[in-house]
């Protein structure tokens, strides 16, 4: 099974890609009868984590072969983050992803998804070498976009609940995207960004950020 295309995608971090790759790929093997023993379930399914799809990303787990769950700990790993997405247990997102020794090929993708400075420990050779990655197109940043869009105003709690940070930090990263703080109701208030005043609505747009809303709330 050629997998060229798909290291390929991870190594120029072109991650949006590596789902689709994937899905292709693995029809391709299966209209031919080949064999998947070694498909990178772990990869392909967090391809699917990385691009918030959560439907493909359940069908894929539950179509995997039992046997690959079993014999590998990643994949299993990457399931966990899935089941914290799909629970909307932000903050075990990320005790999820930071809980595990990612091998190198799949450590800078869930960094990515990630999306902020964090140790992984990537087990080499017997020892663990220490990696600090960065992504801007990430898990955190649309959370935090997202907050931005629904509230303007919200509890220092509540942030660092979606944010997956304790209060100190969640604190700090809201100011420093410009919100404010009342330190005595623990409160922030939202710095919204500018709209141009001849921007239609979407109703489209409107209708996800209502759903997207009750989905935090509930």
């Amino acid at each position: 099974m050629d997998l060229a295309a798909v290291h390929a995608a991870l190594a120029g971090k072109s991650y949006s890609s590596v789902a689709p790759l994937c899905d292709d790929l693995f029809l391709q093997a299966a209209s031919r009868g080949a064999a998947t023993d070694g498909w990178p379930y772990a990869v392909h399914l967090l391809a699917h984590l990385y691009l918030n799809d959560l439907n493909s990303a359940r069908f894929l787990w539950k179509s995997t072969p039992q046997e690959a769950k079993d014999a590998r700990p990643e994949l299993a790993a990457v399931w966990r983050i899935g089941q914290c997405l799909w629970n909307r247990d932000y903050a075990g997102v990320y005790a999820a992803a930071q809980g595990f020794e990612w091998s190198p090929e799949i450590a800078d993708f869930v960094a990515a998804f990630l999306g902020h400075h964090f140790v992984v420990w990537v087990g080499k050779s017997g020892d663990s070498d220490v990696h600090t990655y960065t992504s801007w197109k990430s898990y955190r940043k649309r959370i935090f976009q997202l907050l931005t869009s629904a509230y303007s105003t919200i509890s220092v709690a509540d942030v660092a609940h979606f944010m997956g940070m304790n209060e100190e930090d969640a604190t700090n990263y809201a100011m420093q995207n410009g919100w404010s703080l009342d330190a005595a109701a623990k409160m922030l208030t939202v710095l919204k960004p500018k709209v141009k005043t001849n921007q239609k609505l979407d109703a489209s747009k409107l209708q996800r950020l209502t759903e997207c809303v009750f989905h935090l709330e509930h």
